[in-house]
C-alpha cells in the first residue's frame, strides 16, 4: 500500500498501533548517522515531541511497507507528523522546524527544489555505512526510555 494521506496508517491492518498524537521518528538503527541524529532529536527537542522506533522493528518495517518504501535499505528516516509522511531533506527539514530554537533555521532545506533535495539526500543515503559506519547492532540508548515505539 502507497497511501500518501494523513493518517493512512491507521486503517492498515499490517501497521500496528501507537500513539499517533506525537511525531514518529523511523530511524535505521545500525547506521551511526542515522543513530546521531537520533542523539541530536533527544538533546534538542525539549518539548519531547518526538517517539523514536527503528526500521528494523516491527512498527518500522510494516510502515516502510505501508508507504511502498524498501524495508530491507532503508534510504530514508521517516518522520511522520500529525499523521503525515515526511521522508529523505524535508523529513530532517520538519524535525528541526518542530524542535525549534536556533535549530528552526535549518528548516529552510524545505525550500530547496525537490529534485536536488532528494538528489542530495540520497547520495548521502546510498553511501552512509561507507562514510560514516555501522553499527553492530542497534543503538538503543537509555534516553530513549520512555520514547521509544515499540
Amino acid at each position: 500500500m502507497t497511501q500518501r494521506t494523513a493518517y493512512s496508517f491507521r486503517t492498515d491492518p499490517i501497521v500496528p498501533a501507537w500513539d499517533d498524537s506525537l511525531g514518529l521518528i523511523v530511524f535505521d538503527g545500525d547506521c551511526i548517522l542515522c543513530s546521531r541524529f537520533v542523539q541530536f532529536v533527544l538533546a534538542h527537542d525539549r518539548q519531547a515531541y518526538f517517539r523514536f522506533t527503528t526500521a528494523q522493528g516491527p512498527l518500522g518495517q510494516a510502515l516502510y511497507r505501508h508507504y511502498g518504501l524498501d524495508a530491507v535499505d532503508f534510504e530514508t528516516n521517516l518522520v511522520i507528523i500529525e499523521g503525515v509522511l515526511h521522508e529523505k531533506l524535508s523529513a530532517f527539514a520538519e524535525v528541526t522546524q518542530r524542535i525549534g530554537g536556533g535549530w528552526q533555521v535549518l528548516s529552510i532545506l524545505r525550500q530547496l527544489p525537490r529534485p536536488i533535495a532528494d538528489w542530495t539526500y540520497d547520495r548521502i543515503a546510498k553511501n552512509r555505512y561507507a562514510m560514516f559506519g555501522r553499527r553492530e547492532s542497534c543503538l538503543m540508548p537509555s534516553a530513549l526510555e520512555g520514547r521509544y515505539v515499540g
